[in-house]
């Protein structure tokens, strides 16, 4: 096992992802679309994770948006004032990624006013408040919307930068002294990214330049920029005024605590070699042309990491740290890494004599539209220590950590013990333009999660997610682990003790099964109730699949989990008595309905079939009178495990979003792929030589939260997918 680091000193702190930015004429609002305005208890979620303190927004935007009005401050008072009552300090965030309301914005030259005069207003309010971040990285800020013209007010020039820039750190000078005019014990913790940029010999200079302009925003606050900084001349050449310059030097407000953002991401490259490069990734300056790509994308060995980025800033500060956001958007595992990465990282700090003070639990209810970068309504949903897609706060297994954490105690699951992605060859996507190719390393031996069904479609892709995600796996088959023989799969738990089991064996031949009625339920009933029974006999966790089949169709709308089953066939019964027998024998089991597979895996699959057809230009005939939700096995097997992973039981539907007819879905497959639809012919249930009945109706939706994509995502990603496979 890893050595896991403890040290009581280190606090556990919460956010929730509050961005409240600006595109155009529109705001985007992250508390709106995760419900926190709406949910009372969401508060009380947080402060039960063991959280000293938690990164709360007070937004100025949200709560006057028009000038001079009245603040009504009783939604806000009610969540600042449970948070008070369960022992967990706010930290009051003003603006987050914002720009201001519509009548004073980041390149107004009263915005810093405008901000202190709301900021004087919320002390006012809640004199007891201690901790304030009156604007949130405000250098990533100024680049988003004065750099790179992502968010208002849209510029691309040095001078709307660093205008916004200073108009920012003067905001945050001139909120912390109104601010401490009700409260003068009121306390700065500062947030930034912190990142690192590297590059090739020849553009060294250009890294260098960023290296020191990304500490830009903490030294105007702390009065450290004055003619000899070496920003000096840059800020001068793009515009600031000097009486700007001197208000910081006069005003210095070092922070109580600098806090850091920290993403994988957040270390880049930069290679002037832009062939070896995709086009979205070429920039330039005024002297070359280069590619900016994630250092960790890169296989050249000069990368820092967190812990060595912290301890620069120590050395550069000598200020209290904290890393102020711990997230990120990846597979549950991962994320358990991460943080355990940060975690350790944190400690190791504090033995080297690092004055780290916490690290902050992130995104606690996830986020949406970060993969847009916040422009779009239609961004991705990424699960934070909590998922909110069924309307309800659903713990992840980030909560186990979390609490464990806060507590001091240490906590330990056999993914811990292999990699990260990001210390892994797994990670580096621009080989050609690497110095130089880091050494593949062996996972750690750990207990293995075992998957039964070797030759099946089910079985293969889990074998290849758990090996893309390093989960160490065993895939066994019937010689292996026959599930019909209760001794053997008990003395496969006792030899390999896994700490989960993925059943995928079974009988899959719908029509065969009218037939052959006793193999079907020995291998789709008996089965999974005998991997109950030893499973929960030896605490080991189960997941298992059943069907839409287990639905007779006369609802004629979506089935969710707690619907009634009324199998039409034999298959269907077997599943249904699976459902049933394995949930009464242990209820920690975890049952997942599906329907119709496809993916780019294996070459048995509807989709896969219809594109053999329109390829070679032969008519292919699909059924218009029964309605399906298809579902893409890489997304139903890694939503499976993370399922798995967050200790989820009982019974869940996971099928991609949407309600089509196989004749829909054939035609759909024929339009992404460029073919001609009217090769597709519709046929009707009733003409197909099918022995098992079937329902006209079965499309699944769930009631716990639709967790897998919608289906026109799902086609797009399966001819991309397939591509990549194919190469």
């Amino acid at each position: 096992m890893k050595r896991t680091y403890l040290n009581p000193k280190i606090e556990i702190w919460g956010g929730i992802e509050c961005t409240y930015n600006r595109v155009n004429d529109k705001y985007f609002d992250q508390l709106k679309d995760t419900g926190h305005y709406e949910r009372e208890e969401d508060i009380s979620l947080f402060a039960n994770l063991g959280i000293s303190r938690m990164r709360y927004p007070i937004l100025w935007e949200k709560l006057q948006p028009e000038q001079n009005s009245v603040v009504d401050w009783s939604s806000i008072e009610k969540k600042l004032n449970q948070l008070k009552e369960l022992g967990v300090d706010p930290i009051a965030g003003l603006v987050h990624h914002g720009s201001g309301p519509r009548y004073s914005n980041t390149l107004d030259s009263t915005f810093p006013e405008s901000l202190a005069d709301f900021a004087y207003k919320v002390a006012e309010k809640f004199p007891w408040l201690e901790y304030y971040t009156p604007i949130n990285e405000p250098l990533t800020t100024a680049r988003f919307s004065g750099l790179y013209g992502i968010w208002h007010p849209h510029k691309k020039d040095d001078k709307s930068f660093i205008k916004i820039l200073i108009n920012e750190c003067k905001g945050t000078v001139m909120a912390m002294q109104a601010i401490r005019k009700i409260n003068p014990e009121a306390k700065l913790i500062q947030t930034e990214d912190l990142g690192k940029t590297y590059s090739t010999p020849m553009l060294k200079y250009q890294a260098d330049f960023e290296n020191q302009r990304r500490w830009l925003s903490f030294d105007l606050i702390c009065g450290k920029v004055t003619p000899v900084h070496p920003m000096w001349q840059y800020l001068i050449f793009a515009g600031a005024d000097k009486e700007d310059l001197f208000y910081f030097i006069k005003h210095a407000c070092p922070p109580h605590i600098i806090g850091f953002n920290h993403y994988l991401t957040s270390e880049r490259y930069l290679d002037e070699n832009i062939e070896n490069y995709p086009v979205h990734t070429h920039g330039a300056n005024f002297q070359h042309q280069y590619a900016d790509v994630e250092a960790v994308r890169n296989g050249h060995a000069e990368r820092l990491g967190l812990k060595g980025l912290l301890h620069e800033a120590w050395n550069y500060f000598k200020i209290p740290l904290a890393v102020t956001e711990v997230h990120l958007h990846c597979t549950r595992e991962e994320q358990l890494r991460w943080f355990n990465c940060v975690w350790t990282a944190a400690n190791e700090l504090i033995s080297e004599g690092v004055a780290i003070e916490a690290i902050t639990a992130w995104a606690m209810l996830g986020s949406y539209g970060w993969n847009k970068l916040l422009t779009q309504e239609d961004g991705e949903y990424e699960s934070g220590v909590f998922d909110i897609r069924s309307g309800v706060p659903r713990p992840t297994i980030l909560t186990q950590i979390i609490k464990s954490y806060a507590k001091g105690q240490p906590f330990n699951h056999p993914v811990l013990n292999n990699d990260g992605w990001w210390n892994t060859d797994k990670r580096i996507l621009y080989p050609r333009g690497a110095q130089k190719i880091l050494p593949v390393k062996i996972p750690a031996r750990s207990a293995p999660l075992i998957i039964t069904g070797k030759t099946g479609t089910l079985g293969h892709a889990f074998f290849r997610a758990c090996t893309i995600r390093g989960i160490t796996h065993e895939l066994l088959g019937r010689d292996e682990l026959n599930i019909e023989n209760l001794d053997q799969i008990e003395q496969v738990i006792i030899t390999k003790r896994p700490w989960a089991i993925i059943n995928t064996a079974g009988f899959v031949r719908v029509d065969d099964a009218e037939a052959e009625a006793e193999s079907c339920f020995n291998a789709n009933a008996t089965g999974p109730e005998n991997l109950a029974i030893i499973c929960r006999k030896y605490n080991v966790a189960l997941l298992t699949f059943s069907s839409d089949l287990v639905f007779n169709g006369k609802k004629l709308q979506p089935y969710v989990e707690s619907d009634d089953v009324s199998p039409l066939n034999i298959y269907g019964m077997s599943k249904a008595k699976a459902e049933q027998s394995v949930l009464e024998i242990d209820p920690t089991s975890l049952v997942i309905r599906t329907s119709a597979f496809f993916g780019p895996w294996d070459r048995y699959n509807f989709a896969t079939s219809v594109l053999n057809s329109l390829q070679n230009r032969l008519p292919f005939n699909a059924v218009d009178d029964v309605f399906i939700s298809p579902t893409y096995v890489p997304d139903l097997v890694n939503s499976a495990l993370d399922l798995l992973l967050d200790g989820e039981h009982g019974i869940w539907n996971l099928a991609n979003d949407s309600e089509l007819t196989w004749a829909d879905f054939a035609r759909e497959i024929a339009l992404r792929g460029s073919y001609n639809p009217k090769l597709i012919n519709p046929v009707s249930l009733n003409n197909m030589a099918f022995k098992a009945m079937r329902p006209s109706y079965s499309v699944l939706k769930s009631e716990r939260g639709n967790l897998l994509s919608p289906l026109d995502n799902a086609i797009e990603r399966y001819f991309s997918d397939q591509e990549m496979v194919l190469r």
